[in-house]
Parts: structure tokens; sequence; C-alpha cells
């Protein structure tokens, strides 16, 4: 049995499916049908919901604290019951109190925002975790914030302002004022769980290798974005299931002397700040990879671990030279990234591993980073080819490039191009082409919905240019982007 708050009622709920997902459990068991299901993937929004949770929750902290509640949207279509233990999940039913409206429902009202209606209770909730967070109230942030949150009648300009007008103008709410009482709830939730047989979350290493001993064919998982996906596309069903979300060790964020060290359980959305300060040059990259919302819950781990040939991360950790932290209870283990992905969807982990951490070391002196993600389309959407390069130079001399690909091949891969390009002046022409047959013929791409295999190939050939365009001194001034997606948005407020 674990424990949350539903809205602000406490429940002790039981396991008696491991996949249940939240929106299952709300529209099927609570009879709550504000949240809607749409495409039951994590790509339309109109499930969204509200987590708030405490900072002992974000910390892994056992003692009490007075700190704010943090709020963040997620999707309920794809996120297991177990993502609610110690939190309070806030639903659409539950922002109106007394029968007046919370001022995000009245700013869609008063700038006539909702049209058929399907995707507004999610379009609310996004609104409201955003209300909450107290970003600057922009079109940029508020772009970000609805990501995750598809309207089919296209009223997208309503819904930026209405967001906008709300947020700009934040009032004190029922919320705000029953904060205490709800932090007080939460901190009095017990944290520790009994022996279950469906779906265990462990909360240490030793319990986690406990966990997989008894149940060794039970999946593990940590933000269920991906394993969630398995149960309402492919509909297989999971007797039980392990959650790594709450092992001490696996929520580790540090920042070594000599580079990162990210726990393989933390949310995207957690580590964004740190990872973006020292690594400026995945912004984009990152504010790409799925949705907001879907980053509230994701890990770095599970992108590492499920091995994707197009998962956004694994080609960053192999142009910086990252190295996966195994762990099996007894014994850890670190291995490179090169050598971790061995062929489609295998990993170098035997049976009863997990992983811990992934650790990035930071880049060296004059050092170039660049990552270039191509898909159909700018959000929410995966990669047709994914490329990161990361080039030192010293008085224009190569010193070490390392790079790596996705969606080229059937793994994350990497090629060598140090004993090619080192020494030489990166500035010369010569450079350039003599990397090209080398990138133009490693790879043998399939065709597939994404992209054909001769596009694939020319793409790796046109970022290939981009990149050298991009870091080379002397053709800077040759553009090579029509917009810039790491500038703040300019232009007109009509969508």
């Amino acid at each position: 049995m674990f424990q949350f708050l539903l809205n602000d009622k406490l429940v002790s709920y039981s396991p008696k499916q491991a996949d249940l997902t939240v929106l299952e459990y709300l529209r099927e068991h609570q009879k709550l049908t504000g949240s809607k299901e749409g495409c039951a993937s994590g790509d339309c929004g109109a499930c969204t919901v509200v987590l708030a949770e405490t900072k002992a929750e974000l910390t892994g902290q056992c003692e009490n604290t007075t700190d704010k509640l943090h709020y963040r949207s997620v999707n309920s279509c794809i996120t297991f019951m177990s993502a609610l233990q110690g939190k309070q999940l806030i639903t659409v039913e539950h922002l109106s109190q007394n029968g007046q409206l919370h001022p995000v429902q009245q700013s869609m009202v008063d700038n006539h925002a909702s049209q058929c209606g399907f995707c507004t209770p999610g379009f609310i909730m996004s609104m409201f975790a955003l209300y909450h967070r107290n970003d600057e109230a922009n079109r940029e942030t508020v772009n970000h914030a609805l990501s995750g949150n598809l309207c089919r009648c296209t009223g997208y300009r309503p819904i930026i302002d209405a967001t906008i007008q709300a947020c700009a103008n934040k009032q004190t709410d029922s919320f705000d004022r029953n904060s205490a009482d709800t932090i007080a709830q939460l901190n009095n939730i017990k944290r520790t769980q009994e022996n279950q047989q469906h779906l265990l979350l462990p909360d240490s290493r030793s319990r986690l290798a406990q966990a997989i001993a008894t149940y060794p064919e039970a999946p593990l998982f940590a933000g269920s974005t991906d394993l969630a996906l398995q149960v309402t596309q492919q509909l297989r069903s999971f007797p039980t299931l392990i959650s790594l979300s709450r092992v001490k060790e696996l929520t580790q964020l540090r920042v070594q002397e000599d580079g990162l060290y990210i726990g393989a359980a933390l949310p995207f959305s957690d580590i964004e700040h740190t990872l973006l300060s020292h690594f400026t040059a995945l912004e984009e990259l990152f504010t790409r990879f799925a949705s907001y919302p879907i980053r509230n819950q994701a890990t770095l781990g599970g992108n590492v671990a499920n091995a994707s040939p197009i998962g956004d991360m694994p080609p960053v950790l192999l142009a910086l030279n990252a190295h996966i932290h195994l762990d099996n209870g007894t014994q850890r283990r670190t291995i490179a990234a090169k050598d971790f992905f061995l062929d489609y969807r295998q990993t170098a982990m035997v049976q009863g591993e997990w992983i811990e951490a992934i650790f990035i070391p930071f880049l060296g002196k004059d050092s170039h980073l660049k990552a270039y993600k191509i898909s159909k389309r700018m959000e929410d959407d995966i990669s047709a080819v994914c490329a990161v390069f990361n080039l030192q130079l010293k008085d224009d001399l190569v010193v070490k490039i390392d790079c790596g690909f996705g969606g080229v091949a059937a793994t994350p891969a990497s090629i060598e191009l140090n004993e090619l390009l080192r020494g030489k002046s990166w500035s010369a022409a010569a450079t350039f082409d003599l990397a090209l047959p080398l990138i133009r013929d490693s790879f043998t791409p399939i065709d597939d919905v994404r992209a054909s295999k001769e596009y694939r190939v020319e793409m790796l050939v046109n970022l290939w240019r981009r990149f050298w365009l991009e870091t080379n001194s002397q053709q800077q001034s040759i553009a090579t982007r029509v917009v810039n997606l790491n500038q703040p948005f300019k232009g007109a407020s009509h969508a």
C-alpha cells in the first residue's frame, strides 16, 4: 500500500494491477472524467494532470519541510500509479472552488480560447502548472509550458493569450491558501511500502536488488514514458513492475570537479538547469526532447537503457565521452558509453544490473560542442537524424574530435574522426573534405516513415557541413539557420 492526495482527499492505494495508468484510475476507478484520453501515448496532452510535491519528495529527504509545493504537469495516460506516492494529484475537477472558476479557467473564457473543448482540460492543467511555477509570463515560456498540448481546432492564439494573461496577473488562489495544510498532509504520508507482489517501489540499492532477485522477469522503469506505451499501444500486460523513481542512489545530482554525475532516475526537468549551465550548446536539443510534461517524467537513465537507435541523448553521451555507472546491489562497474550499445535494443548490462548514474565530463579548453536534430515536427517528435560533434582546437589545429549519431544505424553510433583529422587545420576546406567519405559511407540507414535512407545519408553530410561552418572562424558569417531557436521569439503575437 502507498498513499497520496487525490485533490484534497488522502488515498491509501493497494495495487492489484501493476500497469494501471493514472488516467485509467481517474476515469474508471474514481469516475473523474475531466481528463480525456486522446492518443494514449503522451502526444496530445488531453490527459494532462498536475502533481504537487514537497521538497522532501524532490530531494528524497525524510525530514518534514515547510517549503513551498512544486507543481509539474504530466501525461496521465502513460504515468503508472507508483508516480503518485507521497504527492498530490490535482485534476481539472478540483480547480474551481465554490462555483468560482480558477483564474486560468476564467482567462480561457475571457479570451474565447475553448472551441470543441476536448483538449481544454489538458491545456487548463498545463496552464495551472505554469501559473504556480512563477516563471516570467511571455510567449516563449508559455510555448514551452504548452508544448505537450495539441489543439485539434487550431485555436492556439487565444490559448496562448489566455495563458499569458492569467500568469501575468497572478493572484493568490485556493491552492496558495491551503498550501500549508497540503504540505503537512504530504509530510505525514507514510514513506515506507508494505510488501507488494505487483507494483514495487524500493527506496534503496539493497531493496532494489532484493526486488529484482524476487521478480527477475519484472521490467524496471522510472518515468514510464516508454514502458507505458507497451500497455496503451500494444495492449501488453505486466503482472509485476519495479519502479526506480524512489531509489536514493539513483536520484543524486552532483557537480564534480571533472564533470556531472546524474542519477539515472532523475526526470529531465530536474537536471535541466544544471546540465544546460555547463553544456549550453545542448539547449535546443534539450527543449526539443519530447514535450514539457514528458520531460517532467522521463529520465536520462531510461533514455539510455532502452537503447533506441533514435534516442536523443545517447548521441550526446557518445560525443561527450560519457560513462555509464552500473550496479547490481553487490558490485558496481563503469562502462564507456561507446561500449554500452551492442545491437538493436541490446546493451552491455547483464541480468540483475541497472543503471545507477551517467557521468558526463566537462568540456576541455577551446572546445566546440554542437547538437543537431532533424525531425518532421519542431517539437515533440522523434529524430530522423541526430548528430552531435565535440571539437577541441588549439591555434586552429584539431586536438580532438568526437561525435555521436542517432537514426542512422541499429544503435546510437559513433565514428573515429580523431586519427583522420588530428593536427589538421580546421579552417582549411581540405579538412572538411577529408572527413566526407567516412561520414557518408560509415552507415547504412533504413527507410521508414520518418525518412528514407538516402535522406539520412544526405543529412549526415549536411550537418557535418553546418558544424564546420558554425565553428570555423573564417566561415561564421555564412548563415546556417533560418530560425535560431536559442533566441527569444520576437515575431507577431498571432499563431
